[in-house]
């Protein structure tokens, strides 16, 4: 089904795309131009929007970007017009006279020649047109074999019965197995094709299996001394943004003298997904714990928590989903909150609650207060806030966390809007269930030094953390070039529980790769897409979707020549 998802989405974006371009490789020169993509596909982006996706100094965007950019923004609402008319319509009698908008717009939909527009029928008039325009892009799109082709894995389209197409998987079904295979694909199309084309094209295939229960990692075994050791602890949470982003809090890590270091990240036990994620790319402890040990100089680090985003990405809400109730009022009139709120409170708390004491320093939440609302509380308002609310050793409880959010809910007199913005901004759906956010707990343990770690910022930190994870492929995984492109390498690294992918380029020509997953069994990828087109460099994550069943990773890598 997800797969299936991916694909009708796909091909939307080629549809819209290849409305305005003669091709899907040819980039986006200016805003207007992605305005115009954008409308295609049946947006309808605001100023600010485009803005957003079109900031000061960005000369071009590709196709890939255009994809990314779809996947945020919300297609255009019926009655989104419909609202806009409304403020235009003085007597509310449903028409606009002439003289408020131009004489092109009467043309349209001034039906009886009478001097007023119908907004109504107007708007379903451009309702119809924008579904009509998307119509006729995917009829044009499947009809063009050419189209359809079109600079994306030509060999691809070949029969899954080509020897040469379809790599074999390995036979034996009754060992768990992690055989590598990578092979050199030609272009078996007709030889009546230039074969100065068919040099320009070349493809890699990688096919990786994994027994069932492969995440199921050996024991590392804890130095002896380890309870002895210094130890220090702080939480945090990975948090997925409305454009599909991570973010997490970062931590400096300031250690006083040279000594053996062993850290570890695991979940904190509140969210119902699966997650996996590490610290670059760690050693794996047990299923759901990673390990970074080894020695540092006495210095300050700064800890970027990871994880793959193969788990934690949007999920289509479903709108039959019941909306859970917040606050009620009691028999003498008064608010309180419910017992389902309490808990989702209760849980947010400990997340807030970095060094696990029970208590929120202003530190701790002016953290929960950037994440909810952009703001931070000063001294004085923390002080308001100890003299209103349950407060020990100057520091906010429980009780005194779920007061003030009930005086949230008093002060909007129980309109739970407000309240659930901060729910949303957790992780939270309207079912009150974190699907968006994953807490963890990260514990330091220092052999001869007593380090201290503290949360620094509140961000994705994506491309300190991109560099260092292809950094981190490259220097363990073989490099392997396809045929006539030396200065394209791929390397592919096999985890205890993922595979992760990194496609490099070392020369000064731009390289655009366009990636085949579909051939994937029981695999889910950090980028959302089995088929997608890319500029190089670019990594991708790979694991599991049931890791009690036996999965393939088998991907293929077609250059795309430049025009």
């Amino acid at each position: 089904m997800q797969c299936l998802e991916e694909e009708r989405f796909y091909m939307k974006c080629r549809a819209a795309y290849l409305s305005v371009f003669r091709s899907s490789l040819v980039n986006m020169t200016s805003k207007d131009q992605l305005c115009t993509v954008l409308q295609h596909a049946g947006r309808n982006p605001s100023q600010k929007a485009l803005d957003k996706y079109w900031p000061p100094g960005t000369k071009k965007l590709n196709f890939d970007d255009f994809c990314e950019i779809l996947k945020k923004e919300k297609p255009a609402e019926p009655d989104q017009l419909m609202r806009i008319f409304k403020k235009f319509d003085v007597n509310c009698d449903g028409y606009i006279s002439h003289e408020e908008l131009m004489d092109e717009i009467f043309s349209l939909a001034d039906i009886n020649e009478d001097g007023k527009l119908d907004y109504a029928e107007f708007c379903r008039f451009l309702e119809s047109t924008a579904e009509q325009c998307q119509t006729a892009a995917l009829k044009k799109l499947e009809a063009d074999a050419k189209l359809k082709r079109q600079n994306f894995g030509n060999q691809l389209d070949n029969s899954p019965q080509s020897s040469e197409s379809q790599p074999e998987l390995p036979a034996s079904e009754t060992q768990p197995r992690t055989e590598l295979e990578t092979t050199q694909r030609k272009d078996s199309r007709s030889s009546s094709r230039p074969s100065s084309a068919r040099s320009r094209r070349s493809s890699l295939s990688t096919v990786i299996t994994m027994g069932a229960g492969s995440t199921k990692s050996a024991r590392l075994v804890e130095p002896k001394s380890l309870q002895d050791w210094h130890h220090t602890l702080l939480r945090g949470c990975f948090y997925l943004e409305e454009d599909g982003t991570i973010v997490s809090l970062q931590y400096r890590l300031v250690i006083p003298e040279t000594t053996r270091v062993y850290l570890t990240i695991q979940p904190l036990n509140l969210s119902p997904i699966p997650v996996i994620f590490s610290l670059f790319l760690s050693c794996v402890i047990d299923k759901q714990r990673f390990l970074w040990r080894g020695e540092l100089s006495a210095g300050s680090y700064l800890l970027l928590p990871f994880t793959t985003g193969c788990r934690l990405m949007k999920r289509t809400r479903k709108t039959s989903t019941k909306t859970a109730q917040l606050v009620k009022r009691t028999q003498s009139g008064e608010l309180e909150l419910t017992k389902e709120f309490k808990m989702a409170l209760s849980d947010i708390f400990e997340v807030v609650d970095l060094d696990g004491s029970g208590l929120l320093s202003l530190e701790e939440y002016n953290f929960f207060e950037q994440r909810t609302n952009g703001e931070k509380c000063d001294e004085e308002s923390w002080d308001i806030c100890k003299e209103n609310f349950d407060t020990k050793k100057n520091e906010l409880t429980r009780q005194g966390f779920l007061e003030l959010n009930l005086m949230e809910a008093n002060d909007r007199e129980g309109d739970p809007g407000d309240l659930w913005l901060t729910l949303e901004a957790m992780g939270y759906n309207h079912s009150l269930e974190m699907v968006e956010a994953c807490p963890f707990v990260i514990e330091v343990y220092c052999e001869d030094a007593n380090a201290t770690q503290k949360g620094v910022h509140l961000d994705s930190g994506i491309k300190m953390l991109n560099s260092a994870v292809q950094r981190s492929i490259t220097s363990k995984a073989e490099a392997r070039s396809l045929k006539g492109h030396e200065n394209v390498l791929i390397y592919t690294y096999k985890g205890e529980s993922r595979i992760l992918s990194v496609i490099a380029n070392k020369s000064s020509q731009k390289i655009t790769v366009h990636i085949n997953n579909e051939q994937n069994k029981n695999c889910v990828s950090s980028r959302g897409l089995s088929v997608f087109a890319v500029e190089v460099p670019v990594c991708q994550h790979v694991m599991a979707l049931n890791d009690q069943q036996e999965w393939t990773y088998n991907c293929v890598e077609t250059i795309i020549p430049s025009l």
